[in-house]
């Protein structure tokens, strides 16, 4: 997800300094949802863990 978030990126980049200022919008809009999302994943995954380590391990 981290990965398209980033071509995402590049590609609103590349579009806004060639002018194509719609798609570099859009792509750049994408590009910001699709790195939200992963943040709230990769949050939720990470307290998922401290939470099974915790009941694993007894600390």
């Amino acid at each position: 997800m981290l990965k398209w978030a980033l071509i995402f990126a590049v590609v609103a980049i590349i579009a806004g300094a060639l002018g194509f200022t719609g798609i570099a919008g859009a792509a750049a809009g994408v590009a910001k949802i699709l790195f939200f999302l992963f943040l709230v994943v990769f949050l939720v995954v990470l307290v998922l863990g401290m939470g099974i380590f915790k009941g694993v391990t007894g600390k």
